[in-house]
């Protein structure tokens, strides 16, 4: 696509980001398995920090995607030092930490002409090794990177506090369910003879023992 421009930039774009970020992170929650998942704000909020973070170091850059002046895609590269300490690697590992394009651009070559700066940018600062990390479920960004000729090499598990919370809140509203059901099949009928049983024979009510009551009053007259 001749008519996107693609740049490298440094922090002075971080809050430029924040839509196309949202629109990832809303990606995200389609396709990856369900979980209690930041809310925007948040998100958004966290990301920003982590981005000023990684640009601390001299060799991390973001490449932003224009046309026409206008934000479509964008990529933050981290580099961190080497070696890697269970892979052979250099002294500079570089890890592709995201890649968003707009959501009306997909299916464009956006992101395939980030990827494309991404490695030219790191095999002119002689870097060669490079980390994507991708969500279980996002399977057309993982097919893109193994065209690229990246491979799986770890699995990531995750065992989230949230999650073990929204069960328990899940298990106790079913639980709460559950009684009032029970207690909901038991016939108007059904109770009152349970009254009475509990009473002892002929007491109808707690009135009709009690001599000063209305009904005690008409009974005895």
């Amino acid at each position: 696509m001749t008519d996107v421009e693609i740049s490298r930039v440094g922090t002075e774009v971080v809050d430029r980001l924040e839509p196309l970020w949202l629109a990832l992170h809303e990606h995200h929650q389609k396709v990856a398995p369900p979980a209690a998942y930041q809310p925007r704000e948040q998100s958004w909020a966290a990301r920003r920090t982590a981005y000023l973070s990684w640009m601390t170091s001299p060799d991390s850059f973001i490449l932003i995607a224009e046309r026409e002046q206008e934000l479509i895609g964008y990529a933050m590269v981290h580099v961190g030092d080497g070696p890697d300490d269970t892979w052979v690697t250099g002294d500079k590992i570089a890890e592709l930490e995201t890649i968003s394009v707009a959501p009306a651009m997909r299916g464009q070559g956006i992101g395939t002409l980030l990827l494309d700066r991404v490695d030219a940018e790191l095999a002119a600062a002689g870097i060669d090794d490079l980390f994507i990390a991708a969500l279980q479920g996002n399977d057309a960004a993982i097919r893109l990177y193994q065209r690229r000729g990246l491979r799986p090499v770890m699995i990531h598990l995750a065992r989230f506090g949230a999650d073990g919370k929204a069960r328990r809140r899940a298990g106790s509203h079913s639980a709460r369910g559950r009684r009032r059901a029970r207690a909901g099949c038991v016939r108007p009928g059904r109770r009152r003879d349970r009254r009475r049983a509990a009473r002892g024979p002929g007491a109808h009510s707690a009135n009709a023992r009690r001599p000063g009551s209305p009904r005690a009053a008409r009974a005895r007259g």
